[in-house]
């Protein structure tokens, strides 16, 4: 799911490309996509793009007359800036909207269609999407730290809870956490001060750092290769892996749907965290440490 950096890099862009442009027309191709009947969307006809901005993981964009479409890409969804009245793909078009110089195409690869559109009229009505977490960007150290304290959870689950922070999901709260070198499953209530102002700095540097590296690979074009999966990136997506800082071998832990990747020598000690896909099969065959685990591994190639 695209989170801050990607966000900002699309809300740019879009910013460039559409602000005191009409919308000229906007065709649905598929009818899960618009999650909203009032306002009709026949009403942003005509009208011209005030702002872009972004809601949490959403692209809003403000037309004339308080009107506001809500992107909600969702894992997914992406967009796409295309020549004047191109056709939506058949196979994962959610829905077009047409400008005076182009055409924003809005897909989504997956069949099960997470990827939604609001239309909504007025701020309040804006404000009832919005899950209220924390700008950590624009956040105080004393602000964030509160936010921790809300509630007693693991650090992965608090960074990535949208109602406690905004716009951090899986890929970057597994490069803050090994940028803070903190596990994932460490409780909020149990860091010291020096780990909260640690998790701040590497909150706030590691966010601003890939904003500034997806910047500079989308130049002046339109970003085109939104992805959760980097090759810069130190831990995300990267199992089995060496760690670029201590060469150990990057873990995962996996919860739903979802995988968390981490460094156990930088994050945890050395210790391995149990993975519940794996450690409920191997009971108390699954290894505790790096050391067991690189045993392990030697048997399984001999």
């Amino acid at each position: 799911m695209p989170e801050i950096p990607d966000i900002t890099v699309y809300i740019e862009r879009l910013e460039d490309i559409l602000v005191g442009k009409p919308l000229e027309e906007l065709r649905i191709a598929s009818p899960f996509v618009l999650r909203t009947a009032v306002p009709s969307s026949s009403e942003l006809i005509g009208k011209n793009v005030c702002e872009v901005r972004r809601l949490g993981k959403r692209i809003v964009l403000g037309l004339q007359g308080k009107l506001f479409i809500i992107i909600h890409l969702m894992i997914s969804g992406r967009l796409h800036w295309k020549k004047r009245g191109i056709s939506v793909p058949k196979r994962n078009g959610l829905a077009a909207f047409d400008f005076p110089t182009g055409t924003l195409i809005f897909t989504e690869a997956s069949t099960r269609k997470r990827a939604s559109l609001h239309v909504v009229q007025g701020e309040h009505d804006l404000s009832n999407l919005d899950p209220g977490g924390l700008e950590v960007l624009d956040a105080t150290f004393v602000a964030f730290r509160k936010r921790l304290h809300l509630e007693n959870h693991t650090l992965k689950r608090a960074l990535t809870d949208p109602h406690i922070f905004s716009g951090i999901g899986n890929a970057y709260s597994d490069e803050i956490l090994h940028c803070a070198r903190l596990s994932p499953v460490k409780q909020t209530k149990t860091l010291s001060e020096n780990e909260e102002r640690t998790l701040f700095r590497a909150t706030q540097n590691t966010l601003t750092m890939w904003i500034q590296r997806l910047r500079q690979e989308t130049g002046t074009g339109f970003p085109e290769k939104v992805t959760a999966f980097r090759k810069d990136m130190a831990v995300h997506g990267r199992y089995r892996l060496p760690c670029p800082d201590c060469g150990a071998s990057v873990q995962r832990i996996v919860y739903g749907q979802n995988e968390g990747n981490y460094c156990p020598r930088c994050q945890n000690d050395g210790k391995l965290l149990a993975d519940r896909s794996l450690s409920r099969l191997l009971k108390k065959n699954w290894p505790k440490n790096l050391e067991e685990l690189e045993i392990r591994n030697q048997r399984v190639v001999k």
